[in-house]
């Protein structure tokens, strides 16, 4: 029977070399720094422009994947809305907001939830059309304005779901650059059924 060791491993000792006295002396000038074994010195970054400072000021909430799809849902009603009473309904100021609200979706959904924003912003798009579509003529007629004001309108629907669709491709291979940096794997493994 193997008996459990009862003593402290001895740690080793590194010998002690005097410092090199002078002013210009490398000893000298690292004495003034904490010692960090294992750490390499930091790279001179590069300068950050100044609009990445000023986008790094904004707000980035994260939102679920629900939470980014009502919130492009309640903007876009709220933009058609305003556009109806200010710009009389106008589609390029509409069409304008609408890829603002596509980015922002993009980059303000959570990484675990990216694949809901090009699928929320279309939805959201066609909600907000029907204050600005101008239907006359009961349920049958708003239903035609909506329908064409979509057909119309198609450009800038495409447009804001590819700015969100690429805005979401880049966070996703950034996330999994980073995992690879950290030596995680990209997906948990999955357990086989025997």
């Amino acid at each position: 029977m193997e008996q459990p060791r009862t003593s402290n491993p001895q740690r080793r000792q590194r010998p002690q070399t005097p410092p090199a006295q002078g002013p210009l002396s490398p000893q000298s000038a690292l004495a003034d720094r904490p010692v960090v074994y294992g750490v390499r010195p930091a790279r001179s970054r590069r300068p950050v422009p100044p609009l990445v400072l000023v986008l790094r000021k904004l707000p980035s909430p994260r939102l679920t994947g629900l939470g980014a799809g009502l919130f492009a849902l309640v903007t876009m009603v709220l933009l058609g809305c305003l556009d109806w009473l200010l710009f009389d309904g106008s589609a390029v100021v509409y069409g304008v907001l609408f890829l603002v609200v596509s980015a922002l979706t993009a980059l303000w959904v959570r990484e675990a939830d990216l694949v809901t924003a090009p699928i929320s912003v279309p939805i959201a798009f066609a909600a907000g059309v029907v204050p600005i579509s101008g239907g006359e003529g009961g349920i049958g007629g708003q239903v035609m304005a909506v329908v064409t004001a979509l057909a119309v309108q198609a450009g800038w629907l495409y447009g804001g779901t590819l700015v969100a669709g690429l805005i979401t491709c880049v966070r996703k291979v950034r996330q999994m650059g980073r995992r690879k940096r950290r030596g995680r794997p990209a997906a948990p493994p999955v357990g086989r059924g025997r």
